[in-house]
């Protein structure tokens, strides 16, 4: 029987959100303190050492994408870091529970952050549509501030930063961090091309680092206990801990923060109770709209980033919709790719038309009137094509969920 480990969660339900004393009473901003008292490259050196990897979907190493941001530019007029907390992907809940339930934790990771690649200002580009996270945030924020944790001369350190809460209007596609930057500029929510990335090139020009909710609100933990022991935890490829929200069709949906290389099988029916009406698995989809179909012969896969992939699945955001035996595979797919087609901004031509072919494509499927097998190859073949001429990664995104349906499902449509 598995059972939760929390780490980012750890206050969870334990603390009043908004009161800073009671985050201070159970350790907080002592990691800050103690980040303060060593130099940027030490807390970089840290991070790389523990092997974190971003937990907004990409999986890319935290401590890399720092090294990368500190070392842009030896002297820049400035620097930023972005708190992304523009949570879209259906099925995600995460970001929204940490920022409510322990705000201070989130900021106190993104003084960590923002100190170790010396930036003087911090923006957290959240969605507009999580009042209780903002009006939470924005008060944290004005708590810390009072408190000496955020403006000039951070507790006698000689490091200033500010930080700033922006949001945004319910685009799916300002997750995606370089048109999440557009968007703080004040421009509308396109893509950019890249490179250059973020770190060389990001918020107004300047050296940027874009990093997720949850991987900011993990960041404490690990300046607290070192990097060896957050090492030391969960699977080898990806160590530490991942915050999974499980919905569908199980008995108890909900957040669960567990060490990576958790069986799916044990998140599923250990931590969310099985499933409703004690019907049968049918699948799950992992990761979101933006993930992958997955069936029985998963279920004793690690969830881990890299173990996933060799089944032709992701991990992406730790969104777990799962799938009773009387679920409907081609309506749930007919939504995923009305949502990618709603949800393109209509730059790229492939993918402002794509998107749409591959609904019309779809029909008889959901309509149950042609064999599923000639349509999901071609549908397929123009997803990979999207994939491969769209600048940001909702064009790259419908390829995922066919695939795996494809591969895992196709007689069963």
């Amino acid at each position: 029987m598995i059972k939760e480990r929390r780490i980012t969660l750890k206050n969870a339900g334990k603390i009043d959100p908004e009161k800073i004393s009671d985050y201070i009473r159970t350790g907080g901003y002592r990691a800050l303190e103690k980040a303060l008292q060593q130099s940027p490259a030490a807390i970089i050196g840290e991070m790389l050492q523990s092997s974190l990897r971003g937990r907004g979907g990409a999986g890319f190493s935290t401590g890399l994408k720092e090294k990368f941001t500190s070392e842009a530019s030896k002297t820049p007029e400035e620097r930023f870091l972005v708190c992304n907390a523009d949570e879209g992907e259906p099925g995600t809940f995460k970001d929204r529970i940490i920022m409510e339930k322990d705000p201070h934790r989130v900021i106190e990771g993104i003084l960590i952050a923002a100190y170790s690649i010396g930036a003087t200002r911090a923006f957290i580009y959240i969605r507009g549509e999580y009042y209780k996270s903002i009006r939470r945030l924005t008060t944290a924020v004005e708590q810390a501030r009072d408190a000496g944790y955020i403006g000039e001369n951070i507790l006698g350190s000689g490091y200033s930063v500010s930080v700033g809460i922006r949001l945004g209007a319910g685009s799916y596609l300002c997750g995606e961090e370089l048109t999440m930057l557009e968007s703080l500029e004040g421009k509308r929510g396109y893509p950019r091309i890249k490179p250059p990335f973020p770190a060389e090139k990001g918020l107004f020009g300047f050296p940027t680092l874009v990093n997720n909710v949850e991987t900011l609100a993990t960041i404490p933990a690990i300046i607290t206990r070192g990097a060896k022991w957050y090492a030391a935890l969960g699977a080898e490829d990806s160590p530490g801990t991942k915050i999974f929200t499980l919905s569908g069709d199980v008995k108890n949906p909900g957040y669960f923060e567990v060490e990576t290389g958790t069986r799916l099988r044990q998140l599923i029916f250990d931590l969310a109770g099985g499933i409703k009406n004690d019907e049968k698995f049918k699948a799950a989809l992992i990761g979101g709209a933006a993930g992958t179909f997955v069936d029985e012969t998963v279920l004793d896969t690690p969830m881990s980033y890299d173990l996933l992939k060799s089944k032709g699945a992701v991990l992406g955001s730790g969104a777990v919709i799962v799938l009773s035996e009387t679920a409907s595979l081609r309506e749930i797919t007919r939504s995923i790719l009305e949502f990618f087609k709603h949800e393109s901004c209509g730059k790229c031509v492939l993918c402002r038309v794509g998107t749409a072919h591959l609904v019309q494509m779809f029909q008889p499927l959901a309509e149950g009137i042609a064999d599923p097998e000639p349509i999901l190859a071609k549908m397929i073949q123009k997803a990979e094509y999207m994939a491969q001429t769209s600048l940001c990664p909702l064009g790259q995104s419908p390829m995922l969920p066919l695939r795996s349906l494809n591969r895992y499902f196709s007689n069963q449509l």
